[in-house]
């Protein structure tokens, strides 16, 4: 995937979190590890490895939880 697709889509994920309650970061963190596939993990910790250009501050924070 294109890394503008997937900061598009963690943020957005970020986004909706952050408008429910309870503690977005980890709600991020278990929602792409339930649904993320391992390489679009994989891809995300590289990003956030590569300084996290675009990426909401909660996914940075939420891909370090990330199983």
């Amino acid at each position: 995937m294109s890394p503008e697709k997937m900061v598009h889509m963690a943020n957005q994920i970020a986004t909706f979190f952050k408008s429910q309650p309870g503690d977005a970061t980890e709600k991020v963190a278990s929602h792409i590890g339930d649904f993320w596939e391992p390489r679009m993990r994989d891809q995300l910790r590289d990003y956030v490895n590569q300084g996290g250009a675009g990426l909401d501050r909660v996914v940075v924070e939420a891909a370090a939880l990330v199983r």
